[in-house]
């Protein structure tokens, strides 16, 4: 029993006396060594983070951004100035907001996930005097949280590991034929935007069994030099072409969704004066029949309705909205031409988005439904009696050349009026916008500058082959 008291005494007293040299050989216990792991544990972690420095994937540095959305209601004439002549979002954007925006390809979900695990750190840099009046620059990297507010030349740190995460759009390979054909589909390019003339028979968006969808296409053929693809921010039906707008960074998108978005609000609460309207869209459309006016303004809410067994809807005129939900709806239309053969060309001029408005207004309000439209007119063109071919229509035929096959499998030759299935004869034709490009260009100079005499754009989008036979046709 001395002994082993002899034992441990001299055992520990050692230690004391090795512990204290300094050397490259050392004796401790296991329990010393469990002790010292928690003690150093905040070195090493500090020392892991040293080490992991070169093993960030960094944001670029962060700077205030244009406050698109209230941009946009300055542009559509519906807010004078921009929060009180601030035209940036600098004070409001948090890190989640800038990451997202950085880094569009990943979800936002991860991106949340990311900041609860607490991996996300900032980079900053702060000036310090020193006792000598020497002002020096202070490196400062931290955690941050999703909520924290960024400031200006900030750079947020992501985990390496965000660069593997394969991104969810995946590109469309197409053949020089096909490319050539999505290239001479632009009419407009500039830094915030490009306007593509839509083709009939072309999805603007993909879904279940659309295997080539417009915004698929342009954001692998029509990005340019531009690190973001075109995003839309409006939608035209699958059947029906002309001009669509698409926003060539996210800035720019969201000005352009809050212009729309404005002028549909501005027109349900009656605000329709013609000299307001900052954006225009004027639709070409051959309607059967002819309205009683030759020009006029349909007022008639919208609502969507359940048919086929729940397997189908359809959008209608709302009689009693007390008791079915629907959407102000309000259409501007003006003939243009009447023709002997019971057809109307129209001019539609749409002061509200939504779904159908004008396939529904013509139909049902006008009675005049579109040639083409078996969703809303199908009662008309069961009676459809096809035109007979008079010499000079048999000429027509004889100078149009071959049909032929177009990319992605689109019929462009055939649908006019003397085909036993014309094809939906709605196009928009023309669109005025507010220069967005321009009004940002003038933002960067000067952020007090007056964008209430900012020129707009207009563009105009030529008729698709099987209405252009139609119009030859009627006034053959």
């Amino acid at each position: 029993m001395a002994v082993a008291v002899l034992r441990r005494r001299f055992f520990l007293q050692s230690r004391r006396e090795t512990t204290g040299k300094v050397g490259d050989m050392f004796c401790i216990s296991a329990l010393d060594q469990q002790r010292s792991c928690f003690a150093t544990s905040n070195d090493a972690v500090s020392e892991a983070h040293k080490s992991k420095k070169g093993k960030w994937f960094t944001l670029p540095a962060f700077t205030p951004v244009v406050d698109a959305s209230s941009l946009g209601k300055v542009l559509s004439g519906h807010r004078t100035d921009l929060n009180g002549g601030n035209t940036t979002a600098g004070a409001s954007t948090t890190a989640l907001k800038w990451v997202v925006r950085c880094c569009p390809q990943l979800p936002r979900s991860l991106v949340q996930k990311l900041f609860r695990l607490r991996q996300v750190r900032r980079e900053s840099y702060n000036m310090i005097t020193s006792d000598i009046g020497v002002q020096n620059q202070e490196h400062r990297l931290k955690r941050v949280a999703a909520k924290d507010l960024m400031n200006l030349g900030d750079r947020i740190l992501l985990p390496i590991t965000v660069e593997e995460f394969p991104s969810e759009k995946h590109e469309y390979h197409c053949n020089d034929e096909e490319i050539n054909f999505v290239h001479n589909l632009e009419l407009y390019k500039d830094p915030a935007i490009i306007v593509v003339n839509k083709p009939p028979g072309l999805p603007v968006q993909g879904g279940i069994g659309i295997k080539r969808s417009l915004d698929e296409l342009a954001a692998t053929y029509l990005r340019y030099d531009c690190s973001e693809p075109p995003r839309l921010v409006h939608r035209l039906d699958r059947d029906s072409s002309g001009i669509l707008i698409m926003g060539r960074t996210q800035t720019s998108a969201t000005i352009l969704h809050s212009i729309f978005r404005e002028k549909t609000f501005g027109a349900s609460n009656n605000d329709i004066d013609t000299k307001k309207r900052i954006l225009q869209r004027r639709y070409w459309a051959l309607v059967i029949g002819s309205p009683r006016r030759p020009r006029g303004l349909i007022s008639a809410p919208l609502g969507k309705v359940v048919v086929d067994d729940g397997k189908s809807e359809r959008i209608t005129i709302v009689d009693n909205v007390q008791t079915m939900s629907s959407q102000h709806a309000i259409t501007e239309y003006r003939v243009i031409k009447s023709s002997c053969h019971g057809y109307t060309w129209l001019e539609l001029s749409p002061l509200t988005g939504r779904k159908h408005q004008l396939r529904v207004h013509c139909a049902e309000v006008l009675g005049t439904p579109i040639v083409g439209d078996y969703k809303y007119g199908w009662q008309a063109h069961r009676k459809w009696k096809q035109l007979f071919q008079s010499n000079i229509e048999k000429n027509l035929d004889e100078n149009l050349p071959n049909r032929k096959t177009h990319p992605f499998g689109l019929d462009l030759e055939s649908g006019s009026i003397l085909d036993k299935q014309p094809h939906l004869h709605l196009h928009c034709k023309q669109m005025v916008l507010p220069n967005v490009s321009l009004a940002l260009q003038n933002l960067q100079l000067s952020a007090e500058c007056d964008l209430s005499e900012l020129e707009s754009l207009e563009f105009v989008a030529p008729l698709p082959s099987h209405m252009q036979r139609s119009w030859d046709i009627l006034n053959s």
